[in-house]
């Protein structure tokens, strides 16, 4: 089918296309009414997207199933399932085998891989979690990272972060790891194993400070 006719069958299905002329769709993908893509959109291989999305500009999204109600900002999409009501990018990388649930928001820079997301996370600022499970109500802060891949080894493990955690920010979990329920994690920590419910988790080292230490250079 050519790419005119298969814009046009999304069109007379209820999909509001902003620029023919810009937006690639290819023959298998489904796209129910009310969804909304905006130029520079490229949909690929067996994907389906429900009803009511708002799919900005400069997407990609490829052998990929979304709900609805979500809005999906210069983002990169593929072999993963997503949910209802999620707000994903600008810039966010979603890699194979992913899996996101509802009412969550992924931004900035964040990349996934691997990792079931499931409701009301909040991953805004330059993450990367590979190979973990987040339950719900977890908040993790600009930079962290989730460390999965021993390169020594090539093993790569796995990390479960329960219900209501919180991960400060340039935190590196390292894996294989389990942050309990409730469990704040301070900022800059490095943190592996088990980590029991409810608990504050400091991981930093001693303050060294030297007072007038270039003093003498300048003089």
């Amino acid at each position: 089918m050519k790419q005119g006719d298969i814009l046009q069958k999304h069109i007379d299905n209820g999909v509001q296309i902003v620029d023919i002329a810009h937006t690639y769709i290819e023959e298998n993908v489904q796209i129910e009414e009310g969804t909304v893509l905006y130029p520079n959109v490229s949909i690929r291989g067996n994907t389906y997207i429900g009803k009511n999305n708002v799919i900005d500009m400069n997407t990609i999204i490829i052998d990929s199933k979304i709900g609805h109600d979500n809005v999906v900002v210069q983002s990169v999409i593929e072999g993963c399932e997503i949910g209802n009501n999620n707000q994903i990018g600008p810039f966010a990388h979603l890699r194979p085998n992913t899996y996101i649930g509802d009412h969550n928001q992924i931004g900035n820079f964040v990349e996934v891989k691997s990792t079931v997301i499931k409701d009301e996370n909040y991953i805004k600022h330059l993450s990367y979690l590979g190979d973990a499970t987040l339950e719900s109500q977890i908040n993790v802060g600009a930079g962290a990272v989730i460390a999965n891949y021993n390169a020594k080894t090539k093993v790569k493990s796995k990390a479960q972060l329960q219900q209501g955690a919180c991960i400060g920010a340039n935190t590196v979990i390292v894996s294989p790891s389990m942050i309990g329920k409730d469990t704040q994690v301070a900022a800059g920590s490095i943190v592996t194993g088990e980590i029991p419910d409810d608990s504050l988790v400091i991981v930093r080292g001693q303050l060294t400070l030297k007072e007038n230490y270039y003093k003498g250079e300048k003089q």
